[in-house]
């Protein structure tokens, strides 16, 4: 991930943010708050949208203790006036955005709502994990170079990473998919489907309010994580991810985006064209580095990331790295090579 200039960006309420079970009223029945993560990401935003006779719900947190005890706070607070939730809608399947979705649901006794590729994925990792963790990853990433003892012994260690955030995923939802108009309360939300950073990411745009549900699509301070991992191994996730972005063109860039991470702001089009300069420079930045031989993705992580990374850090990095190769290769520009049980990857002759 990248920090870019935020001065480039208009943020409506500074730097004001919601603590614990704290809400800040973004427009009315548009409400803003707040859970911890246990990363260097330390945190996630939520939201909370009038629906009629309750509120609807977008996104979740993780399943754990502080995050339940803070949703016991926040349906407590006295701006919901009393009134029950209505609906859980979740933008992806990663565990700080669906995590908490089961126990919500059920304490509700409401529908989950997302995208049904989303939702199967998540079936399937809370039985498992995708990616990140077990022996397929560590196999994955050390054909891909990372062959440190202590780091491939943690990936191997990490079997339960998705479950232990998202134990259990509702048994029944109720399908997004691009294009479909969401009435919610007096506004009406248009579905986007976006690729590359989830299989089938939704973000959510109530044109008449100006207003960006983006999810982890547009993130105001870095750049959105966008990964090959074992299951998918010659996937181009980042082509998927700049024709996603590409398909936002049309929305206005004075639109109040709602990002999942960082903070409210004003300036769509000037965060986009930020995170496709950011990608281009990546990738010539490794077409640089191949200048002088075939390299791993592991020997190019320095390339791409100047900071120490920790296990976590170095697990999103590595999938990264292979995605601008993967897509560098898959356009012809590179090549991929297996040499001695490795993936190195070269200039194209």
């Amino acid at each position: 991930m990248a920090n870019f200039q935020e001065s480039a960006l208009d943020f409506p309420w500074g730097e004001q943010l919601p603590s614990g079970g704290a809400l800040i009223e973004l427009q009315p029945g548009l409400l803003w708050l707040r859970m911890q993560l246990p990363f260097a990401l330390d945190h996630i935003n939520l939201w909370l949208l009038r629906d009629g006779t309750g509120w609807a719900a977008v996104d979740c947190g993780i399943a754990d203790e502080a995050t339940r005890a803070n949703w016991v706070s926040v349906l407590a607070h006295p701006e919901l006036q009393g009134l029950p939730l209505t609906r859980v809608l979740a933008t992806h399947f990663h565990p700080d955005h669906l995590g908490n979705a089961h126990w919500l649901c059920e304490r509700a006794g409401v529908r989950l709502w997302m995208s049904a590729t989303d939702f199967n994925v998540a079936r399937m990792a809370s039985q498992s994990t995708v990616g990140m963790g077990g022996e397929a990853a560590a196999a994955f990433f050390g054909a891909h170079g990372l062959l440190d003892a202590d780091a491939q012994a943690k990936i191997r260690a990490r079997g339960d990473y998705y479950p232990r955030m998202v134990p259990k995923v509702p048994a029944s939802f109720r399908r997004l998919m691009e294009g479909d108009r969401v009435p919610i309360g007096a506004r009406s939300w248009q579905v986007i489907a976006g690729f590359g950073h989830a299989p089938e990411h939704l973000s959510f745009w109530d044109a008449a309010n100006g207003v960006l549900i983006a999810g982890d699509m547009v993130l105001p301070r870095i750049s959105t994580n966008v990964s090959v991992v074992d299951v998918e191994p010659e996937a181009d996730p980042l082509r998927l991810y700049l024709e996603s972005l590409a398909r936002l063109a049309d929305i206005p860039d004075d639109t109040l985006v709602l990002p999942a991470h960082g903070r409210p702001f004003r300036g769509l089009q000037r965060r986009i064209a930020q995170l496709q300069q950011h990608h281009e420079e990546r990738l010539a930045e490794l077409l640089a580095a191949l200048q002088d031989g075939a390299k791993t993705a592991a020997e190019l992580l320095p390339v791409l990331f100047k900071r120490p990374l920790d296990l976590h850090q170095t697990t999103f990095a590595m999938g990264e790295s292979i995605a601008h190769l993967n897509h560098l290769w898959l356009q012809g520009r590179i090549e991929r090579r297996s040499e001695g049980g490795f993936y190195r990857f070269a200039l194209a002759a």
